[in-house]
């Protein structure tokens, strides 16, 4: 409504009264965006303050509707309503996204707080249980309040522990509908746990309804969600049907000719900053302004990554005497306080400046501005079988996941989770919410080291 009123009102002013047809134009043009954000659930409660898919669906509506509306105009050969068409819905999409993100940053803040939170009763075995409430508190911005557990009651003689991570249990499985009842829990989650078959979990959908608590079942601890689920009934039994990632389709050509446009646009505008960067690596250390490392790209092949040089020039020769002083886990070798790292590197390292570039490869097709952490050979080599090597299914990227939850802090594990996780569930509305919140994530010292 404030875009229609912008274009109606300010743009075209009184000329608008004077034409019946802009009238109607100027009426029906918010109407049918708010039926297209209706069509697209854009109000779905499921998709509302988490993920990307609530901003995918925004944007899939304004699409649908700009579409739709031109083929309109030009089946009825007028060009009456193209100010609104392409004035008022562009503005309003981009209104209603930057919207979003306000009310999304609000609602984070206040679950971060202590508020919006949903209280759940959560059912499985210990370690299932265990893994879900580490994840929840990881992430407080989901607003979930693990607040009681249930285990799963398969041995009357087993000694049940009294908290899982400092949450109480406070029975077993079979104890979940009075415990709802008695506590007023808002959700139950059902884990993965022995002895827990179909007939039980229908059974309590039944006697939970009415309660006013919602049932969520995990049919696996999986980093996997979106558009490759889908529901696949067979005879009345609901199986999950898990479809492969595709990294073919047009959208994937999509995210290549963006990410090098984008990326040579940034090149022209940061130049200067550039220069000024690899003036003061020059000025201060002896040797080249950059640094070239071989990396592990896309199906394994290696290319030549470029980075601004953050250490003294003799770094590579004097890694064998700092072996013992890794802090990294797995194949990653860190030091939070590295003596190689010049005065320079010290500060560009901490604002992701040292990276910037990489922006060349990206130009180049080595690697996108989004993607999992480009390995050295050697890591590569180290990789097991255990399913890091489904990192090399895409480019390696500037940024990713692993950039915006904590950088060089991460684990090991916890790298290859986010990386898989990206691999996973790849869509581009899921690449631009990560570029947004780098932004944020290089302006924190956090993990920059």
């Amino acid at each position: 409504m404030a875009a229609d009123a912008v274009v109606t009102l300010i743009y075209h002013n009184d000329s608008v009264l004077a034409s019946p047809s802009n009238v109607a134009v100027a009426l029906v043009v918010p109407l049918t965006a708010l039926i297209a954000l209706a069509m697209t659930h854009a109000w779905d409660p499921r998709v509302l303050g988490s993920g990307a898919e609530e901003f995918r669906r925004i944007g899939s509506a304004y699409v649908v509707v700009i579409a739709a509306l031109s083929l309109v105009g030009y089946a009825m050969g007028t060009a009456a309503g193209q100010s609104w068409v392409f004035g008022v819905l562009p503005l309003a999409a981009v209104l209603s996204l930057f919207g979003r993100y306000v009310l999304r940053m609000w609602l984070h803040s206040g679950r971060r707080s202590g508020a919006f939170l949903r209280s759940v009763l959560v059912a499985g075995d210990i370690d299932s249980v265990q893994e879900l409430i580490k994840r929840t508190r990881r992430a407080a911005y989901a607003g979930w309040e693990i607040e009681a557990v249930c285990l799963a009651d398969v041995d009357r003689a087993t000694c049940f522990p009294l908290a899982i991570e400092d949450v109480p249990v406070v029975g077993t499985d079979r104890d979940i509908v009075g415990l709802v009842a008695l506590h007023g829990y808002e959700a139950v989650a059902i884990l993965p746990s022995t002895g827990w078959s179909p007939m039980r979990t229908q059974r309590l959908a039944w006697d939970l309804e009415g309660t006013g608590a919602d049932l969520l079942i995990a049919p696996a601890l999986m980093d996997i969600v979106g558009p490759r689920l889908h529901i696949r009934p067979v005879s009345g039994m609901p199986l999950l049907q898990l479809s492969a990632p595709n990294f073919t389709r047009p959208a994937w050509f999509v995210k290549t000719v963006m990410d090098r446009v984008l990326a040579l646009g940034l090149l022209i505008v940061i130049a200067p900053a550039l220069v000024a960067i690899g003036c003061a690596i020059r000025l201060t250390s002896p040797g080249p302004a950059l640094f070239k490392q071989t990396r592990v790209g896309r199906g394994g092949t290696q290319f030549e990554m470029f980075k601004f040089r953050s250490m003294v020039r003799d770094a590579e020769d004097r890694l064998a005497d700092l072996a013992e002083a890794n802090e990294g886990a797995g194949v990653l070798f860190k030091i939070r306080e590295d003596p190689r790292v010049t005065r320079v590197g010290h500060v560009i390292r901490r604002y992701s400046l040292d990276e910037l570039p990489q922006l060349l490869n990206v130009v180049a097709g080595q690697m996108s501005l989004v993607g999992p952490r480009p390995p050295l050979v050697s890591e590569f080599e180290r990789y097991d079988d255990g399913g890091v090597r489904r990192r090399m299914f895409v480019k390696p990227g500037l940024t990713g996941l692993w950039q915006i939850n904590g950088r060089s802090d991460l684990s090991w594990e916890e790298s290859v989770r986010m990386d898989l996780r990206y691999v996973e569930n790849w869509s581009i509305a899921l690449d631009v919410m990560i570029l947004w919140k780098t932004a944020g994530a290089v302006l924190r010292p956090d993990g920059a080291y």
